[in-house]
């Protein structure tokens, strides 16, 4: 394995050679491959309807192409699931990347074609390797064995032919056969729709390999480290793999999980964060002591990004990369090579530098908590409230909710504090009920709360009559223009409210 380590090093590093060319000349990447999307997608029915043909630049690309969401391109990606092809983009269509859902649907299906996977999230997996070895020479990462956790996919409509899944598992599906030499657990076991069982397993088999690097979400494999520390009977992972080296994460902020990690994995050892979703690969942290990441350009994605004002609600006008100014939060606009065009991603943004492009996600555009992957929206929140007020009886004036992140034991889970101006009898029975309609309405969140492996049951506290006011009065926040933050990532205004009850 020592020989592969210095052959896939070697190779690694020959790609930074065409990093350090977007880094010097962003704009004309970018001004490239917005021609090649366009060229691409002419003849399509999009291109078709938005004169494609006709589009020679950049301007007019934004006066007759308008801003979306996936409510606006749904038709186009509904038809394609049922077989239909060259809609948003010229070649095949088979895989659709399933991610938390809308106002209207439980679920959104990003479709995923094959230059995404290859041009877009294969490209960005190898360049957060050569970035990794070209800062650590002295890596042996490729001496041992990836450990990599999935999530599952499953046929979508039999006769078309066409798989949804999490875009984990539709790349771990599509990977070169040779990165199965290097990757572990087999393919069968990372690919488990059943996730107790899942996590037994590769529990069971990994903590038997040379384990030199993981990728995954914090939550996840804060649940597998936990496990396997628990078969073993280790103290901590560095006696169960000696050569552990780098933990590769993304999906939600790793602040609250760094202390935990700490904890497991004795120093030293390395954090590299990545920006992949659904939607494409954004960025990588190219940087050792920097919490920025850099923005990738030659992904197949052309970028545009919205100034938001201070309440994150701004409607500007987009502007094109360069034109970004750094320290302004800036929602994210992409169009990409599987047809997703103008499309708002929904994350928002800020430039620490601008030479080279590199970024830092601040949020979202609408309240959300994301603390774990469940991807919770205002939307699903205010549905599972009226549904667990109707069930109990009960009406609310004021509500927030915020992560509560896992302790040294157990899982996580999302607490609720709920001013009613009809309490429920039983507060249980309005928790279950808001649990149960959480569930049905966002498969991310029905995901994470399986078997209280992630999410607990949620807390939910009813709040003293008018405790809210009082917050926004100590807070100069009185008036019409101010509004109590209905879902936060962070814990701020739920330890806030909750401080300013005890010491009253």
């Amino acid at each position: 394995m020592t020989i592969i380590n210095s052959v896939i090093s070697w190779f690694m590093k020959k790609r930074m050679h065409q990093l350090e060319l977007f880094m010097k000349y962003p704009h004309d990447v970018q001004e490239e491959w917005f021609r090649r999307l366009i060229l691409s997608a002419r003849n399509t029915e999009w291109g078709k309807k938005y004169g494609y043909a006709g589009i020679e630049n950049y301007e007019a690309f934004a006066r007759r192409v308008p801003l979306n969401e996936y409510e606006d391109l749904k038709p186009y990606i509904d038809r394609l699931r049922r077989g239909e092809q060259n809609l948003l983009w010229n070649s095949e269509v088979k895989w659709f990347a399933k991610s938390s859902g809308t106002t209207s649907d439980k679920s959104k299906f990003i479709p995923v074609s094959q230059e995404a996977l290859e041009e877009c999230h294969f490209k960005g997996g190898k360049d957060l390797l050569s970035i990794y070895c070209n800062n650590n020479p002295d890596t042996r990462i490729f001496t041992g064995k990836l450990l990599g956790m999935g999530g599952s996919h499953f046929p979508d409509n039999p006769e078309a032919g066409t798989m949804v899944g999490d875009v984990s598992a539709i790349l771990m599906e599509n990977l070169p056969t040779w990165i199965e030499l290097i990757r572990t657990p087999e393919l069968s076991v990372a690919l488990m729709s059943e996730w107790e069982q899942k996590i037994e397993k590769i529990a069971s088999i990994t903590s038997k390999e040379d384990v030199t690097n993981i990728t995954g979400v914090p939550s996840w494999t804060l649940v597998l480290l936990k496990r396997i520390l628990e078969i073993t009977g280790k103290t901590d992972i560095r006696e169960v793999w000696p050569n552990l080296e780098l933990f590769i994460h993304g999906g939600v902020s790793f602040t609250p999980y760094r202390s935990q990690f700490k904890k497991l994995i004795p120093e030293p050892m390395n954090y590299l964060e990545t920006y992949n979703a659904s939607e494409g690969f954004f960025g990588i942290q190219d940087r050792t002591i920097a919490d920025d990441m850099l923005l990738m350009l030659d992904y197949g994605i052309f970028y545009e990004f919205i100034p938001l004002d201070d309440e994150g609600t701004g409607q500007g006008k987009p502007v094109v990369l360069g034109d970004v100014k750094p320290g302004i939060n800036y929602a994210m606009i992409i169009s990409t090579n599987a047809g997703l065009w103008r499309y708002k991603i929904g994350d928002t943004v800020t430039f620490t530098s601008t030479d080279p492009y590199r970024i830092r996600i601040t949020g979202r555009t609408k309240n959300y908590i994301n603390a774990f992957g469940e991807e919770l929206i205002i939307d699903n929140a205010l549905k599972a409230l009226d549904c667990a007020c109707a069930k109990t009886g009960a009406m609310l004036n004021e509500y927030t909710a915020a992560p509560v992140y896992f302790g040294d034991t157990g899982s996580g889970a999302h607490e609720w504090l709920i001013e009613f101006a009809t309490p429920p009898e039983d507060l249980q029975y309005f928790a279950e009920v808001l649990d149960n309609a959480l569930k049905s309405l966002n498969s991310d969140y029905e995901a994470k709360r399986y078997h209280n492996m992630i999410l607990g049951n949620p807390i939910v506290r009813s709040m003293p009559e008018g405790t809210f006011y009082q917050w926004l009065k100590l807070r100069d926040r009185l008036g019409g223009q101010y509004k109590v933050p209905r879902l936060s990532n962070d814990r701020k205004y739920v330890d806030e409210i909750l401080g300013m009850n005890r010491q009253g």
